[in-house]
């Protein structure tokens, strides 16, 4: 019920959103409403549930009303019951009822019933898990979009620097100041510089296209990660707390064990089929029969009936069917306990790999602000030694790449650390909303 009350409010919200997501939160709301993924999931687990009414109906009672019109052609046996001496051609019959039939007993009925509430389960567990993966879907192609766009940006300020540099190296060879050797050297750089702007500029293009295909809208300018992020390490800060939260509340772990419950009852459910089954059964019918001509010469005719009854059934042998239903049926029960398995398995590494990864991302955002702040002293050095001559062009070069590329990396490891701490959550089963508005906060 939560999860459907805060679908709605997040579907009323984004009627009003404009064409495309200026923060984090937009972007959800416009996927939430849109996104087909977990659309389908949703349509999925509604479908799954409809197999608890379906299972029931099987153990409440069943009525059926049948009327049925009949002609006979007359015969010397049948006529002398409605007259004697004369033929009385055609015989017509009319019968109406009505009868209501009550399982009274059907183990395998019931253990059906019990395997779809754990199906539903399973499935409404299995939408939980869509749900919050949508959370990290929109979060990580967002992300993604403004670690891109902080590429190109630096791609481009790369691009431009050795743009400036080929520039001086031409005058100053020119003049006769230089050697060609400074000419080559800043044109490859230059060069290289320029390709790596436009693989850039594809990459960002074509991951705002990443985020139209899960919010049905375009994007348009997103706010960008403030710089002053907060390096609090995971709380609670023992991973074994987050590997027991994980197995308590991940819901690819909740969902892999209600399957195994229904795979246990779809064993009761085959080896029911050995069992009698007792139904019980009242009917009310009357019959009419007449002659062409329309007379009638039958006691009783026309007067309801009643019939009460109760049939015991008893399966003696079906061909070796329920023996192998049985065995197909443990059998599925043992896929799923190891899919199970597999699962707790995955996501207690999954769990581990996030929490040493905010660890690590923590000191790898410190170490990258230090290596931007050190290559940008050294590349000023470089540039004043080689005015002085004691630092050659390929220096300087060289001093300009260094500087570009830990930039980068220092951005990789901002976004990838914000995303980090979402997937840790995630893997925890504990991921929310509100969450989602605590990295919102983290933009500007």
């Amino acid at each position: 019920m939560r999860l459907k009350l805060l679908t709605l409010a997040l579907t009323l919200a984004a009627v009003s959103l404009p064409s495309h997501g200026e923060d984090l939160l937009d972007a959800y709301r416009q996927a939430r409403a849109n996104d087909p993924v977990l659309a389908q999931a949703d349509a999925t687990r509604l479908a799954v549930h409809e197999g608890i009414p379906q299972a029931r109906a099987l153990l409440l009672p069943t009525i059926t009303g049948n009327m049925s019109l009949q002609q006979e052609s007359g015969s010397s046996s049948s006529s002398q019951e409605f007259s004697s001496g004369q033929n009385p051609g055609h015989i017509r019959s009319r019968s109406v009822g009505i009868e209501l039939d009550q399982t009274i007993l059907n183990l395998g009925d019931i253990a059906n019933l019990q395997a779809a509430h754990s199906t539903a389960d399973a499935q409404e567990q299995t939408y939980e898990a869509a749900a919050q993966d949508l959370f990290v879907r929109v979060a990580t192609a967002y992300f993604t979009i403004l670690n891109d766009e902080e590429q190109v940006k630096y791609a481009k300020a790369n691009e431009e620097a050795f743009r400036v540099t080929y520039d001086q190296a031409e005058q100053q060879y020119k003049v006769g100041i230089a050697a060609v050797t400074n000419v080559y050297q800043a044109k490859s750089f230059y060069e290289a510089a320029k390709a790596t702007t436009i693989s850039t500029e594809n990459t960002l293009s074509n991951d705002r296209q990443a985020l139209t295909v899960i919010t049905g809208k375009p994007v348009g300018d997103l706010k960008k990660l403030r710089d002053d992020l907060p390096m609090d390490p995971p709380a609670p800060a023992n991973p074994d707390d987050w590997v027991n939260s994980s197995l308590k509340n991940n819901p690819n772990i909740l969902s892999s064990q209600y399957s195994v419950n229904a795979a246990e009852h779809d064993i009761n459910a085959a080896r029911a089929g050995h069992l009698p089954t007792i139904t019980a059964s009242i009917s009310r019918a009357k019959s009419t029969a007449w002659l062409e001509n329309g007379s009638y010469n039958v006691a009783g005719n026309g007067r309801y009936g009643n019939t009460i009854g109760i049939t015991l059934s008893v399966p003696i042998f079906e061909g070796g069917a329920t023996q192998s239903k049985v065995r197909q049926s443990i059998d599925q029960r043992d896929e799923a306990q190891d899919s199970l398995e597999s699962t707790r398995r995955q996501t207690v590494q999954n769990t581990i790999n996030y929490y040493n990864s905010v660890l690590a991302g923590i000191s790898e955002v410190q170490s990258g602000k230090a290596a931007v702040d050190s290559a940008q002293e050294a590349l000023e050095a470089t540039k004043a030694g080689f005015q002085v001559g004691t630092q050659i062009m390929l220096d300087v070069l060289t001093a300009i790449n260094t500087l570009t590329q830990n930039e980068s990396t220092y951005a990789t490891a901002r976004h990838q650390l914000v995303l980090n701490r979402l997937l840790l959550k995630q893997s925890a089963g504990t991921i929310t909303y509100k969450d989602l508005e605590y990295i919102n906060s983290l933009l500007q």
